[in-house]
């Protein structure tokens, strides 16, 4: 089994189209199977204020109305998704654009209500990928493009965390690969990894295990959207994942290894 290499991007790098260029020509120096799963909120908010529709977040995350789950499908899933997929094609990368509902690849249940009574709507918390079918598109020498959209089996589509999308992902065709498969899941955005300090670019943690994470949030240098990243990261490692990156979107080799 090839070196399978599946990359998760977020929206900041993909909707910039100086760094979206950079992110794109790593990729495709990358060797063996490749998989990209990407964001695009900034996108999404930016079409809904043209459209009139207000955005609503919660602690970070977007609450999903009947007419903003409309929004970030077109968006996700059309307008972003499709402009990577060109690119890729301009760059020789043989790509199809999906969501989780293309071909069942990714599966997931409508985020309850939460005990505070918080109701984020048509936000999907993901069940399972099919590693199977994305393995059987790897061989035909295809590129899947992932969006961050799920369905839940019954005809509704449901906006989905891309970093969530990507460990389910990468666990999945590691378990379809079998032992040895040599699967990476890198995540990268504007940082060359995790840091001490953002300001400082020699601060950067280069090794986190689990006592370590545990320590980085307990001290406060790991916080916000980093605390679940890394909870995916070491989750991926504990489910067969043969490595995982953190790191800056132009440098798909460096950054902080999860061990």
């Amino acid at each position: 089994m090839s070196k399978i290499n599946i990359i998760k991007v977020g929206g900041a790098v993909v909707e910039n189209p100086d760094t979206l260029q950079t992110l794109l020509d790593g990729f495709k120096r990358l060797e063996g199977m490749k998989i990209l799963v990407h964001g695009g909120g900034r996108s999404a908010t930016k079409m809904a204020e043209r459209l009139g529709v207000q955005t609503t977040m919660i602690e970070g995350r977007r609450v999903t109305d009947d007419q903003m789950i409309d929004i970030v499908t077109m968006v996700y899933g059309g307008l972003v998704n499709k402009h990577i997929v060109a690119e890729l094609q301009s760059r020789g990368i043989n790509a199809l654009g999906l969501t989780g509902a293309d071909l069942n690849v990714v599966r997931a249940h409508r985020r309850p209500i939460t005990a505070q009574g918080v109701d984020f709507g048509w936000v999907g918390d993901v069940d399972a990928a099919d590693g199977q079918t994305l393995l059987t598109l790897l061989g035909q020498g295809i590129t899947p493009v992932i969006a961050p959209l799920t369905h839940d089996g019954k005809g509704h589509m449901l906006n989905t965390n891309a970093d969530t999308m990507a460990a389910t992902v990468a666990t999945a065709v590691a378990a379809a690969a079998g032992q040895g498969s040599g699967v990476t899941l890198t995540y990268c955005f504007e940082l060359p990894g995790v840091m001490r300090d953002a300001a400082d670019a020699t601060s950067l943690i280069a090794r986190i295990d689990e006592p370590t994470f545990h320590q980085l949030v307990s001290d406060g240098t790991v916080q916000g959207g980093m605390i679940p990243k890394l909870e995916n990261a070491l989750q991926c490692i504990r489910r067969g994942v043969s490595r995982v990156v953190i790191t800056r979107y132009d440098n798909l080799d460096g950054g902080t290894e999860i061990v």
